[in-house]
Formats: structure tokens, C-alpha cells, sequence
């Protein structure tokens, strides 16, 4: 029965008109949106965020306009460059207050531009602080607080009239603040528009009151919103280290770790061929050579002397010998070669993670959806972070099972390995998955470890879908 009744309330909710339940949803969010953490938070910065706006963008404006105007003079122009040095470090100062009010009490997470350090004489110094590209975007950012920080403290007026409001009964009844009769004069009905008015002339008027009170408080979220949305868009491009700077650090970062990729595999090939096929090579050589000084002896009759007999069984155990270490030869340069490019990714990334997780000691669930098929250098990453994670969850995780999911999703390639283990994937920690972040962000990906103590874990890599 309990399952039945569910099943008809789950009926009777799709029949009900898209509409009305998109009118219900609505409704629950408005109402409830007044009583969150984050309308008052957003409140609370509006009303802090105006005297400090206002306080810093008047004394910097007075300090930009005093140093233009001195510097218009020869005599004066060396005071017009410190007032304009004054003005930029007041503004980088202020900046980063904005920056922490906003962290606090928002929760942004726009990171802190690098500091200035200036190197040289006098002279190279001051011309590297008048040139301060991030104190001149933290001083529009401050004369921008004005009119921002204006319209945050309209906002809290919202908030402040329909208070107020709500206690127009209470105020009337209990504290006498009626009007007096004949006066021709009402209790004002505060509300947060320049313009017109209203006025409450008996107690049953009051609780007009109370309902504009009640829908200022439903409204007064939105505008504060409104305002914290745009000082937020503010702060991200102007106190921020600037996404030209973010990418030339980024772009430096991704090139030495490709150097140092490429380094790193070249070194290996190097020693593999050294300590491997070629000393198996070297084997091979040697015991063709034996092989052929016995086949030369027993064929010679130089100085009259008799032929050695042909020992058989020695070349026999020498040609053994020779075809082994061929044949191990050509299984080491076979998994070299497949260490730079598996063969398994001719025919696409799909078939290769088949081939992989068929391998597995563990079952292993593969989903694919690739609907674009990536460059061969994005595949051929994306299979071996897929072939590090899973023999990483064989060695250490102590699963029973595993997960490789492959999509697409907005023009990018996503590759998630999962199991059932103990958790506790560490990138920190020395291990291979710090390997594996640096290769990722050679080609500007991005590796996500959730690994909680005591599992489930999974590992989430994001690469571009060309190079």
C-alpha cells in the first residue's frame, strides 16, 4: 500500500501543468530566500562595503586629482609622482580590504595579484610603480566602490524600510505613535522609492503597512543581490592577478613541465634500450661470432692440420642461446614502443580502454561516449592516466571493482577512474598521481582526486580534445 500510494502521488505530480509547478517552486524560493545565511551576508557586505567605498574612493580621487595637477607643473612634478605612488599603493591596500570583505562574507574566491618589487635605482623604481598595472586596476576598481557602494546602501535601505514596516502595528498600539486627531496627518508608510508617499490613519491602516513591509523584505534580497553580483564581476577583473598574467604563469608553468616530460621519457627510452635490448643485442652478437670462428675451425686445413670435428650440441645450445635473447630483444623494443605510442590506439581510445580493462586482474566497468575522437596526443594521454589509475587501484586500493567512464561534455574530454577500495589517494604524498597532474596540465587539463579515508575513490581527469 505504501508503495502504491507513492506511485499515485508521483502520477498526480506529472500531471500537474509544468506551470503551476514552476509558480510553486518559484514561490518556495522567494519566500524562504529572505531567512538564508547568504541574503543577510549579502546584506551585512552592503552595509559595510559603503563607508568604506566611500571613505577610500574620496581619498584617492583627491590624491589622483592633487598629483595630475601638480604634474602639469615642472617645479611640482616630482610631488605629483609620489601623490600619484601614494595614490596607487593606498589603492592596492584598499583593494585587497575589498578583496578579504568579499572572501568573508561572499565566500569569492578571486586570488590576490603578485606583489610589486621594483629592482634597479631611484629612478627605475618610481617608473616601476607609476607603471603598476595592478594598482592602476585596483584604483578604478575603488573610484568604481563609489556609485557600486551607493547603490549597495540603497539596497540595505530595502531591507531597513520593510523592518520598519512590519512594526507599524506594534508601534501604533502599544507605543502611541498614532497622529493626533484633526492633526490631518497619518503614520508614515516608509518605502524604498525616492519619490511619493504613504501615510496610515487608523490601525487598521497599519497593516498596509505591515504588507508593503512584507513584500520589500521579499524584494530586498534580489536588489542586494543584484549589487554584490556586480561589485563580485568588479573585483574578479580588477583586483584579480589579471587572466593575461594568470595565463603567461600558467603557460610558463605547462611549458617546463612538458620539458621536463619530454626529458624524463627521453632518459627512459635511454636507459631501457642500454640496459635492455641493447645488451641482448650485444648477447646475440657474441653468440653469432662463436658461431661462426667453431664453423670456420672445423673447416680449416691451414698448416696441413685436421679440421676440428663439429660439436654440434655446442652450436646447437649457441644458436638457443642467440635466438633467446633475439626474441627477448624484440619483446623490450615491442613494450618501449608501446610505452610511446600503445598500438592499441589505431583504432581509437574505446577499443584501447576495452583492451585495458580486459587485462585486469579486477573487474573493471567501462562506459564510453565519445561522439568526437580527440587528437592522437590527448588519446594517448588519456590512456595511460587510465592505465596508471587502474594498476594504481590493483597495487594499493585493495578493491573489488572499478569503474572507467569516458565522455564528452562542452568541448572537452573527461576520464573518471573509480573503485570500491580503502581510499586515501594522496597527490601530496610522492605518489604517481603527482606524475600524472603534471603530464595533464602539459596540455592545459586538469586532474580532481576524491579520495575520503575509507573509499570510495575517484579520480577525475579533464583533458581538451586537441592539443
Amino acid at each position: 500500500m505504501i508503495e502504491a500510494r507513492g506511485l499515485t502521488s508521483q502520477a498526480a505530480w506529472i500531471r500537474t501543468p509544468t506551470a503551476r509547478r514552476g509558480a510553486r517552486v518559484f514561490a518556495r524560493a522567494v519566500g524562504r530566500t529572505p531567512f538564508t545565511r547568504q541574503a543577510w551576508a549579502e546584506a551585512a557586505y552592503c552595509l559595510i562595503g559603503f563607508p568604506l567605498g566611500l571613505a577610500g574612493g574620496v581619498i584617492l580621487a583627491v590624491a589622483l586629482a592633487l598629483g595630475a595637477g601638480f604634474t602639469v607643473s615642472v617645479v611640482f612634478a616630482v610631488l605629483g609622482a609620489l601623490l600619484f605612488i601614494s595614490g596607487l599603493q593606498l589603492a592596492r591596500a584598499l583593494g585587497a580590504v575589498h578583496r578579504l570583505l568579499a572572501a568573508r562574507l561572499l565566500g569569492d574566491e578571486t586570488p590576490a595579484p603578485p606583489p610589486l618589487r621594483p629592482d634597479g635605482r631611484f629612478v627605475s623604481r618610481v617608473d616601476a610603480r607609476l607603471r603598476d598595472g595592478t594598482g592602476w586596476r585596483s584604483a578604478v576598481y575603488v573610484l568604481a566602490k563609489l556609485p557600486v557602494g551607493c547603490l549597495g546602501e540603497y539596497a540595505v535601505l530595502w531591507w531597513i524600510t520593510g523592518l520598519i514596516n512590519l512594526t507599524a502595528p506594534l508601534r501604533w498600539a502599544v507605543f502611541g505613535q498614532q497622529p493626533e486627531p484633526g492633526s490631518g496627518e497619518g503614520m508614515p508608510v516608509l518605502t524604498p522609492m525616492p519619490f511619493g508617499g504613504l501615510d496610515a490613519d487608523t490601525f487598521a491602516g497599519t497593516f498596509l503597512a505591515v504588507a508593503i513591509g512584507v513584500c520589500t523584505l521579499l524584494c530586498a534580497p534580489w536588489v542586494t543581490r543584484l549589487v554584490t553580483r556586480t561589485d563580485l564581476w568588479l573585483i574578479g577583473s580588477l583586483l584579480g592577478p589579471g587572466h593575461m598574467a594568470d595565463r603567461v604563469r600558467d603557460l610558463e608553468e605547462t611549458r617546463a613541465l612538458a620539458v621536463d616530460d619530454s626529458v624524463a621519457l627521453l632518459r627512459r627510452v635511454e636507459r631501457d634500450l642500454h640496459d635492455g635490448a641493447q645488451v641482448r643485442l650485444v648477447a646475440v652478437a657474441m653468440s653469432l661470432d662463436m658461431i661462426r670462428q667453431r664453423l670456420n675451425d672445423s673447416e680449416s686445413t691451414d698448416g696441413g692440420r685436421q679440421p676440428e670435428p663439429l660439436d654440434v650440441a655446442r652450436l646447437r645450445q649457441l644458436v638457443d642461446g642467440a635466438h633467446h635473447n633475439a626474441t627477448l630483444a624484440l619483446s623490450e623494443l615491442r613494450d618501449l614502443a608501446r610505452g610511446i605510442h600503445p598500438p592499441v590506439l589505431d583504432d581509437g581510445l574505446p577499443d584501447a580502454l576495452a583492451t585495458l580493462t580486459a587485462r585486469s586482474s579486477i573487474p573493471v566497468d567501462l562506459v564510453t561516449d565519445i561522439a568526437e575522437r580527440p587528437t592522437p596526443a590527448i588519446e594517448t594521454i588519456a590512456y595511460f592516466c587510465a592505465a596508471e589509475l587502474l594498476a594504481n587501484v590493483i597495487k594499493h586500493s585493495g578493491a573489488g571493482r572499478a569503474a572507467i567512464t569516458v565522455a564528452q561534455l562542452d568541448g572537452r574530454l573527461l576520464l573518471q577512474v573509480g573503485d570500491d577500495g580503502r581510499g586515501g589517494a594522496d597527490p601530496g604524498a610522492g605518489s604517481g598521481l603527482t606524475g600524472l597532474m603534471q603530464r595533464v596540465r602539459t596540455v592545459d587539463g586538469r586532474m580532481h582526486v576524491e579520495s575520503p579515508e575509507g573509499g570510495p575513490t575517484a579520480i577525475t581527469v579533464e583533458l581538451p580534445l586537441h592539443a
